[in-house]
């Protein structure tokens, strides 16, 4: 017996509703994206769109990282100087739970602005990641690549000069990191110069987080 074929009209209805169907899928846990954020590569990173304060549990778009979910806490709305955000990641679920992090675990550190006026600048730190971070301003030497220093034994690089912070969850300055989800800040005078931002919780800055910056 031979069926006869259903109607146009049904064809599409059907079609219709499976886009649906898949539509809402794949678009659970897709993180919602503020453009207004052009991110600064660090190691190994890629230009694209930043998470800020608020945003949902997902991805990045073409980025891959792996976010523990909403920020529990945001910066105040106004801070001295030049704000700049930074955006703290770690990508993927290869030892997800280990401590220390393993090395080769893709992570990164994205700041809102390569290059500020020197004077006051406040860091805003936004952990996006699973695990604990943190924001530590370094300098440059003359000639020093950012992304050169050797890590010690404990998988830290050496602080030589460090200028100042960001390591306490929802509040200014240095504390134990931020833990996932948890913003911070600093506010620093800072003087013309090539500096590097750097997470240095062990394997972190060999593992990808570090970007320069530059005070002119």
């Amino acid at each position: 017996m031979v069926r006869p074929l259903p109607a146009p009209g049904r064809r599409r209805t059907a079609a219709g509703a499976l886009a649906l169907l898949v539509l809402g899928v794949s678009g659970c846990g897709v993180a919602v994206s503020d453009p207004g954020l052009p991110l600064v590569r660090g190691a190994g990173g890629g230009s694209g769109t930043g998470m800020m304060g608020g945003a949902a549990a997902g991805t990045v778009p073409g980025d891959g990282s792996m976010m523990s979910g909403r920020l529990t806490c945001a910066a105040p709305s106004s801070l001295p100087g030049s704000t700049v955000s930074v955006v703290l990641a770690d990508m993927g679920m290869m030892g997800a739970a280990a401590d220390p992090a393993p090395l080769g675990v893709p992570m990164r550190l994205r700041a809102s602005t390569t290059s500020v006026p020197a004077g006051r600048v406040s860091l805003v730190a936004q952990n996006l990641g699973r695990r604990t971070h943190e924001l530590v301003v370094l300098p440059l030497a003359a000639g020093q690549a950012p992304g050169s220093r050797t890590p010690g034994s404990d998988g830290k690089v050496a602080e030589t000069g460090r200028l100042g912070e960001v390591s306490r969850p929802c509040a200014a300055g240095s504390g134990d990191g931020l833990t996932a989800g948890t913003s911070g800040w600093v506010t620093l005078t800072l003087a013309p110069g090539r500096y590097e931002l750097v997470c240095n919780e062990a394997n972190h800055y060999a593992d990808g987080m570090w970007a320069e910056f530059d005070v002119t």
